[in-house]
């Protein structure tokens, strides 16, 4: 195996060069698959009475045939590194930003947490979180009023500032 490495491996190299456009990479791949092949394939090749340079040729040749068709067939690879330039959003920042949020929603009093859910979470009007809640709706908006008041500091007690 060694001496046909020695005498094809070059000029094999040479000829591959030309199929795969000088990507020297693909060309060392593909002479290298073609050698690994011819040693699976030796008894069939010690039996053969001319030379096995055609034979290697014809396998390289295959082989870069195959490659190209396979690339054709597959979707083609998206370079990662335009993906480096789009901004994302860090979202330990908003993780953070949540649990600093839920902490000091924790402080404020049940019926004052309730208000400040119904309407500003859930999005409800001062009309609809009374009659979701069950109270007038001067006292939504008074427990409102409090609770963000209670909401400011508690989040300044955390160090978040406006």
């Amino acid at each position: 195996m060694r001496a046909l490495y020695q005498e094809h491996a070059g000029p094999l190299l040479a000829y591959v060069l030309r199929l795969v456009a000088g990507d020297r990479q693909r060309a060392e791949d593909v002479v290298q698959e073609t050698l690994i092949r011819a040693w699976k394939n030796a008894g069939q090749l010690n039996r053969a009475t001319g030379s096995v340079r055609p034979w290697l040729v014809t396998v390289a040749r295959r082989i870069v045939i195959d490659g190209h068709r396979s690339r054709q067939a597959r979707p083609q690879e998206v370079d990662p590194s335009s993906l480096e330039d789009i901004p994302a959003e860090d979202e330990i920042d908003k993780a953070l930003w949540l649990m600093t949020l839920s902490d000091a929603l924790d402080d404020l009093t049940p019926a004052h947490r309730e208000a400040l859910v119904e309407t500003y979470f859930k999005g409800r009007t001062v009309n609809e979180a009374a009659q979701r809640l069950g109270i007038p709706s001067g006292t939504v908006r008074s427990r409102v009023f409090y609770a963000l008041r209670s909401m400011k500091l508690a989040l300044e007690e955390r160090g978040v500032t406006a």
